[in-house]
């Protein structure tokens, strides 16, 4: 039987998603579209019971048991055998580039320090939905093998089910079918500089947030929770780039969205697209509120299945090029990094990236201290966030390749002048 007829689960080889297929070609020497996800229990992790957990559920995610190969016209997964992920100790630089080669060839990376357990992805896997699964999962096998009983609910997949086929879908095929035209914005937009720091290094600050305070002072805004974050990051580079006294251009905050909240998928591969927020400051002077009403406004504006649909579409039509699907990777590869060299982030001032709130069982959450989610390093961005809520516990990580850290030190100054409480973890050294 010819593998395109197999389960994907039983193939040798299969596509890249949609929305992963573009990230073979940014990847380079000095740069990877990495996420991290990190758990902390409220006990040390047993590394030798850990790797037994993994070999136990590792089969249960065949779209992630991959390496990735060179075709003919786009790069591919071919799939593990008989290896896994090495579990190693922390490190000092998260999210560093991706070497196809290292890691036994894996696109996802394990490490442990003391209670925490951090899994980082190659994006071109999945995305952070995805990702949160295949933790909660790892987690969840490692307490039972512990001793705790741990049912699967929510984000903890059963073990004695194989993969339906529809998480291991690429969604993008099954859902986009708009006839509408999208058209794609390309403002160069304003970026809030710096020193950098040194090459593959990132600074990470985590603030750990009361999330029915400021879920409450959200709708004090008629906001959101993403929606006066993402304000707050908007508002701040605003006024950064007016301080300037230059000449002022657009300001935008980047939101990537799960679609699998608006369109009925299980897929744990990558179905997420980001919508561009913009502010252009030509228009004349922003008052906070009015920048949580342009943010709020222009979300809902784009945030509903139709227009998702149509962006969905247009990714897709590019793809289903008949020129596009013909011509050879190598020209691929140089067309796309030869774009992102040229535009990358040039287009988008910050990144605010909110998973919502994590679904395990009850029983399981006992044994969790913490959880958080960290964006990889930009090129441009010094305001990198990453969201991620654990029960009444709402973590927002910056990840900032400048040694300024004004951006992030303003925000949580914010959120803490509206009342709401703030705990803040650093891996910047202390100054003295």
């Amino acid at each position: 039987m010819k593998n395109k007829k197999l389960p994907l689960q039983e193939r040798a080889w299969f596509k890249i998603d949609n929305a992963g297929k573009i990230f073979p070609g940014q990847n380079n020497s000095k740069w990877s579209n990495v996420f991290r996800i990190s758990v902390s229990l409220k006990s040390d992790i047993d590394k030798s019971i850990l790797e037994n957990a993994l070999k136990d559920m590792l089969p249960r995610f065949p779209c992630y048991d991959v390496r990735i190969r060179r075709g003919i016209f786009w790069y591919y997964f071919e799939k593990q055998q008989g290896v896994y992920p090495p579990i190693s100790e922390d490190i000092g630089n998260p999210c560093h580039r991706v070497n196809f080669r290292e890691n036994n060839r894996f696109l996802l990376r394990l490490y442990v320090y003391g209670n925490r357990l951090s899994a980082e992805f190659f994006h071109a896997l999945t995305d952070a939905y995805g990702a949160c699964v295949f933790l909660m999962t790892l987690a969840a096998q490692y307490l039972r093998l512990k001793g705790a009983e741990i049912p699967s609910e929510g984000m903890v997949l059963n073990l004695k089910q194989e993969a339906s086929k529809e998480e291991l879908e690429d969604s993008f095929i099954r859902f986009a079918n708009s006839k509408a035209k999208v058209k794609r914005s390309s403002d160069f937009v304003y970026h809030a500089k710096g020193e950098r720091i040194e090459k593959h290094r990132i600074n990470v600050t985590t603030g750990y947030i009361d999330c029915d305070a400021f879920y409450k002072k959200a709708k004090e805004y008629n906001a959101t929770i993403t929606e006066l974050a993402s304000a707050i990051l908007l508002d701040i580079h605003y006024r950064k780039q007016l301080r300037e006294n230059r000449r002022q251009k657009i300001v935008s905050v980047q939101i990537p969205v799960n679609l699998r909240n608006h369109f009925p998928s299980k897929t744990l591969r990558n179905f997420s697209l980001c919508y561009n927020i913009k502010l252009d400051p030509k228009k004349g002077e922003y008052t906070f509120e009015e920048i949580v009403k342009h943010v709020a406004l222009s979300l809902r504006l784009v945030n509903n299945a139709k227009e998702l649909n149509a962006m969905m579409t247009k990714n897709l039509a590019l793809e289903k090029n008949f020129f596009m699907r013909i011509m050879p990777l190598f020209i691929k590869k140089a067309g796309i990094y030869s774009s992102f060299a040229l535009t990358g982030e040039k287009t988008v001032s910050a990144l605010f990236s909110n998973v919502g709130r994590v679904s395990i069982p009850d029983r399981m959450k006992q044994y969790i201290e913490s959880i958080m989610l960290m964006t990889g390093p930009g090129i441009l961005n010094g305001a990198r966030l990453g969201a991620i809520t654990f029960e009444n516990t709402l973590a927002i990580s910056f990840a900032n390749i400048y040694k300024d850290k004004e951006i992030e030190r303003e925000f949580f100054t914010r959120i803490v002048k509206m009342g709401v409480h703030v705990k803040i973890e650093s891996n910047r050294e202390q100054e003295g």
